[in-house]
């Protein structure tokens, strides 16, 4: 494990250098960070986390990003979320893997009265429909590791919340 200062991580390419998979689930909220908070996280440190992780030899990439990503979108997050996707797209892996859960399920240290909320909610239906609308991140987890041991189907691969949770429970 390597602690590296994001606003310079071009000093830290040493630690991207001799692995053969990457994974990145870097993020942040409007909320946290602002709106450029936000696009510097969630886009350009992403964006150059892979081209470093390129650069020191990674051939694959597995990126989770968000349902609904899309470049042209009019909301920011989706946005974002959309381009970082074509971002590392174009870094040249000879293979990518791009996970879109929907909203995910987890425990987290920090207060989001909202987030909490939407879990409570989003937990009652998961009961009924468990794969429509939300995902726990143990899921997204395994199904990241478990994509890795699989021959890839493609350069590039777009898992959405229903596939993440196939392969998640295998």
């Amino acid at each position: 494990q390597a602690v590296v200062d994001f606003e310079r991580l071009g000093e830290h390419a040493a630690a991207f250098q001799g692995h053969d998979v990457g994974f990145c689930c870097l993020g942040t909220t409007r909320a946290k960070a602002g709106a450029a908070g936000f696009v510097r996280v969630d886009r350009d440190y992403v964006a150059q986390a892979a081209e470093l992780a390129r650069a020191g030899g990674c051939k694959h990439f597995v990126l989770q990003s968000s349902q609904g990503a899309n470049q042209h979108s009019r909301f920011l997050y989706l946005r974002v979320k959309g381009e970082v996707e074509n971002l590392v797209q174009a870094v040249g892996f000879d293979r990518c893997t791009i996970l879109r859960p929907a909203v995910l399920l987890c425990k987290r240290q920090e207060s989001r009265p909202a987030e909490w909320m939407a879990q409570q909610f989003l937990g009652t239906v998961a009961r009924v429909f468990p794969t429509a609308y939300s995902v726990p991140v143990e899921t997204v987890a395994r199904a990241m590791v478990a994509i890795v041991l699989q021959p890839g189907e493609g350069k590039v691969e777009v898992l959405e919340n229903g596939a993440i949770h196939k392969l998640g429970k295998a």
